[in-house]
């Protein structure tokens, strides 16, 4: 279950919200002291060698901003708040730094963009903002901690002699969902306007996207077979845990950053899972001593199932 709230997702926006509506009226302020095409991309030396032009940079930057909100927004907890204001004031900060470094001067030329000054100016203003996001943290109730890891339930639903079942759900992330849309729809935009090598940034958002969105939405059934995980869109990926692979299963609450630091097909040293958001899971333990997750509502059924059909298989 994700625990943010109302209020804290309406605090994590609102710093992405303040740093687009700077940049825009700086941006209209500053419009006729701009050039044609805009230096986007500088050398070591701080000299314009990427351009692009007024309307591309203004997608792109404002696009660049609303993806950050909307992922900060759909998976921020309350003691992360600073770090959403924090990237907020960073990147908002660097878009000002930038647009005053295309502004030409009639007696003095084009301000040359200066990596040291311009970045520290931006760390600034992140370490402010942070401390802005630190102090409203204490509007927002604090969060329940998630239970911790217990033994996996025991439970065995009874089946009948020569029973056939079967359960099956679909469950996914909104959250992966949104991030994955944004990242493919912003590959092509990067790609048409973006020189060498940002346009790599076009690339990441179709590795990142593509299976992002796979992933986005799973299909987790339990039968015969034994437990399959699957993507509800394309037959690929899927991840099947065989009943001679299983010891037993049962249920866990999870947090998906502490306990697998993230979203999507995470590894840890003695543990995988799929995990598309905090909360109840499905978690099976295999005979390798490992165990794998999937968060699944109603996975109490799911492992009652499945260690019934483990000890009907073993008895084959």
């Amino acid at each position: 279950m994700n625990r943010a709230t109302p209020r804290l997702r309406a605090l994590a926006a609102l710093p992405f919200v303040l740093a687009l509506a700077v940049h825009l009226l700086l941006f209209a302020r500053w419009r006729d002291e701009l050039p044609a095409e805009l230096a986007t991309h500088f050398s070591a030396r701080g000299e314009g060698d990427g351009w692009t032009g007024p309307t591309a940079y203004v997608l792109v930057s404002t696009a660049l901003l609303l993806g950050l909100a909307a992922g900060w927004t759909a998976l921020v907890r309350r003691r992360y708040l600073w770090a959403a204001w924090a990237t907020a004031g960073f990147a908002g900060g660097l878009l000002v730094q930038l647009l005053r470094a295309n502004r030409v001067d009639d007696t003095f030329g084009p301000v040359v963009f200066s990596p040291g000054m311009d970045l520290g100016i931006a760390l600034v203003v992140a370490v402010v903002a942070g401390a802005a996001g630190w102090a409203l943290g204490s509007l927002v109730p604090a969060e329940a901690e998630p239970s911790a890891p217990g033994e996996a339930d025991p439970s065995v639903l009874p089946l009948a002699a020569g029973e056939a079942a079967r359960w099956s759900k679909d469950t996914g992330s909104r959250a992966l969902t949104v991030l994955s849309v944004l990242a493919l729809a912003a590959a092509p935009v990067t790609l048409l306007v973006a020189t060498w090598p940002g346009a790599l940034l076009g690339l990441l958002g179709l590795v990142v996207g593509v299976p992002g969105l796979a992933l986005a939405r799973v299909r987790v059934t339990v039968d015969r077979h034994g437990l399959t995980v699957r993507s509800a869109l394309v037959p690929r990926p899927r991840v099947r845990v065989p009943l001679d692979g299983v010891e037993g299963a049962g249920v866990r609450e999870i947090d998906a950053m502490t306990d697998f630091g993230g979203w999507g097909y995470r590894v840890r040293a003695h543990r995988t899972g799929v995990v598309l958001r905090s909360g109840e899971a499905l978690v099976v333990r295999r005979g390798s001593g490992r165990e794998f997750a999937v968060t699944v509502p109603d996975a109490r059924t799911a492992a009652a199932l499945l260690n019934a059909l483990v000890e009907r298989h073993g008895k084959v």
